[in-house]
């Protein structure tokens, strides 16, 4: 994560995560990529599964610790 987008609020890092996956994806398949969102059940297990895959707790966690906002 980089300082700009830390400092980023809801609304403008929302715009610019669309504004990425419409340059990546081109605007309908950003619109498909959103809408499977809406339609399929998530797997919430499998996705933190392969986001923290190959870390351990204590990476988690001091990562967590360096970009909390408290």
């Amino acid at each position: 994560m980089t300082e700009r987008t830390r400092a980023m609020g809801e609304a403008e890092l929302r715009s610019a995560g669309v504004d990425a996956l419409n340059k990546a994806l081109g605007p309908v398949g950003a619109v498909r990529f959103l809408a499977l969102f809406r339609s399929e059940p998530t797997d919430y297990v499998e996705v933190s599964r392969r986001l923290y895959e190959n870390q351990s707790v204590e990476e988690i966690f001091k990562r967590a610790r360096e970009h909390w906002r408290g």
